[in-house]
């Protein structure tokens, strides 16, 4: 009979932790690989080529994928017969693996956790407390999955209860580009089909950590209706052009999971979570014989190349631009940017308007400067910034037009798309909107070259930095006409993908 040791299930959940916030899956890696090689959109072939070069070079130096090292969550199976040796409960040493990972000096990930989340938003410093989900199951061994999901995708959750007789795949259809491009596609969707509401979350989340073999089963054909499913909504999620990053392109997602549970005779809940470029987790299990062990993947997964920014790339100094500099930048057009810009996202947005509302002066001056949406990993030996890959633009859409009306502002940088208010603003205040691409964040960092403090220190991440940057590159999405490379991208390689939706049908 095993016995499990309190030190044994601390420690697994750390290394684990720490394993997926520096390497990829394989079946992940080999399929955004895939994608890369069979892009033809140039823009979303940038973009896959900076999310490999990216992945390889956090292999290779132990540093996270993704600024936003996410919120913990656990598939735990306890066997019916195994001992513990152990004064915590459960959760409390799962908490403690937690806790040990995101604190680890050699490699700190980012605490993003939010207590009082309605109220005050205290973060609780140390990522914790993880979101454990646990069943007891037969033997004698424990099995955990454990996942370190982005707020970026895990924002983009989806769900309904359809009428019996309605199409998951038309809501699917109908949902996904709602979801627009902060979840950083492409990725994997995780569907769950009936149950009740809260059932068909889970299994939404359990779903998506399958393995990845959607070209498998491409090849032999579906057996069942979940597996004709996972098909049909492959091709035609694809058949939307949306691509990586949102600009347009081929491949929009890397694999679909169905999972299904018998429902009420008048439901159909459905629930869509995706998972990032940054897609992060891993198995392990505990028999008593001690902690986990995790196997690197093999450097040949991925391909050796370097990032190169395209041809036609344009350098820009930062330094005495003005608005008259901007006006010809237009949506997609890749830019090389060197010189101040400051940071700062949801906290420190939502300060600075209240500062303007009551009349106080703002501590940094926004005059003919970029701001860009990031709360980057705090920094380890030599680096000046840990990884700072940008987080959704969209968010900060409320504060868009009162930022640029009262600051002097030029443009922002963040990724995904702006909403219609805010591509307005844009228009209005002759401003640019910029994206990095998500899920390259260490790749980004190394195009910091300085980085200091400038306000509200209390937020921690979400504080205002200014960082120096040398050729950081970024794409145009809203130029300062307003169009937008997410509504223009998009559109091209839908009618370009349209008509080569194959039918799919049990064998």
């Amino acid at each position: 009979m095993a016995v499990i040791q309190q030190d044994d299930l601390i420690q697994s959940v750390r290394d684990a932790l720490q394993f997926i916030s520096y390497y990829h899956p394989p079946d992940f890696i080999q399929a955004m690989v895939r994608a890369w090689e069979m892009e033809e959109s140039p823009a979303a072939k940038d973009a896959l080529r900076q999310v490999l070069v990216n992945s390889r070079m956090c292999a290779l130096g132990k540093r996270p994928i993704c600024q936003d090292t996410g919120i913990v969550v656990a598939f735990v199976d306890v066997g019916m017969d195994l001992e513990w040796d152990a004064e915590l409960g459960l959760e409390d040493l799962i908490n403690e693996g937690v806790r040990r990972a995101f604190l680890d000096s050699n490699n700190p990930l980012r605490g993003s956790i939010m207590a009082d989340p309605d109220g005050r938003r205290a973060n609780t410093k140390d990522n914790t407390p993880a979101v454990i989900h646990t069943r007891v199951v037969p033997g004698d061994k424990l099995n955990v999955e454990i996942a370190a999901k982005g707020g970026g995708s895990e924002a983009k959750a989806m769900f309904k209860v359809l009428e019996p007789f309605e199409s998951v795949v038309d809501w699917i259809l109908d949902a996904v580009p709602k979801m627009g491009a902060g979840w950083c596609p492409p990725g994997i969707l995780g569907i769950g089909v009936g149950g009740t509401p809260e059932k068909a979350m889970v299994m939404a989340k359990e779903a998506m950590m399958e393995p990845i073999d959607i070209q498998e089963l491409i090849q032999r054909g579906p057996e069942s209706r979940s597996e004709e499913l996972r098909l049909e909504i492959f091709h035609k999620v694809n058949a939307l052009g949306i691509g990586a990053q949102g600009l347009g392109g081929l491949t929009t997602v890397l694999d679909v999971k169905v999972r299904e549970y018998p429902t009420h005779a008048a439901n159909k809940p459905v629930a869509i979570i995706p998972n990032c470029t940054a897609t992060r987790h891993v198995h392990f299990e505990l028999d008593g014989s001690g902690t986990a062990k995790f196997e690197p993947p093999d450097l040949s997964l991925w391909p050796d190349i370097a990032y190169e920014p395209n041809a036609d790339a344009r350098k820009v100094s930062l330094a005495g631009l003005t608005k008259e500099g901007v006006r010809d930048w237009r949506a997609g057009e890749t830019l090389l940017l060197t010189g101040k810009i400051l940071t700062g996202r949801d906290a420190a947005h939502k300060r600075l308007c209240q500062f303007l509302d009551e009349g106080k002066p703002l501590p940094v001056d926004f005059t003919d400067r970029f701001i860009y949406y990031v709360g980057p990993v705090s920094p380890v030996r030599d680096e000046v910034v840990g990884p700072a890959g940008p987080t959704t633009a969209t968010r900060m859409d409320r504060f868009t037009d009162q930022l640029l009306q009262s600051t002097g502002l030029l443009g922002m940088i963040g990724k995904a798309e702006r909403g219609s208010e805010a591509v307005s603003a844009i228009r209005e205040h002759g401003a640019v909107s910029l994206i990095a691409v998500g899920g390259a964040a260490f790749l980004v960092a190394k195009s910091i070259t300085d980085s200091r403090l400038v306000a509200f220190e209390d937020l921690m991440m979400e504080a205002i930095y200014e960082f120096e940057v040398k050729d950081m590159p970024v794409t145009v999405a809203v130029d300062s006409l307003g169009n937008s490379i997410h509504q223009s991208g998009p559109e091209k390689w839908r009618a370009t993908i349209q008509s080569t939706i194959p039918t799919v049908g049990l064998s």
